[in-house]
């Protein structure tokens, strides 16, 4: 079984503790699937979410949106010390730009 429009985020890492590859999905963090090589591991993931999402429909769950299909705002809030916050207000204000600006630079660079 495979999903019509998969858009779902998939992730392959190797499983030191299962000595296999692991298929993963960001958007449901509760599945999993092991194989010997990444090939098999992606296939089966998405087999499995492809499954999970169809017996979801079938109960009249809400399905996850995938996480490339949200919009989003480009605002989230984030606390700091306030030693920190107050090193980066001096810093904005050194460089006569805004904190938010500043903040900005930093985590795109």
């Amino acid at each position: 079984m495979t999903l019509k429009d998969d858009r779902y985020t998939y992730r392959v890492t190797w499983s030191e503790e299962d000595q296999e590859h692991v298929g993963l999905c960001l958007e449901f963090p509760s599945l999993s699937w092991l194989a010997e090589t990444p090939e098999a591991a992606l296939k089966g993931i998405r087999k499995l979410v492809a499954e999970v999402v169809a017996d979801m429909h079938a109960g009249g769950e809400c399905v996850p949106e995938s996480l490339a299909a949200k919009a989003y705002s480009g605002k989230f809030m984030v606390r700091v010390p306030p030693g920190v916050h107050r090193r980066l207000a001096l810093e904005a204000a050194e460089a006569k730009v805004s904190l938010a600006q500043l903040v900005s630079t930093k985590l795109t660079e």
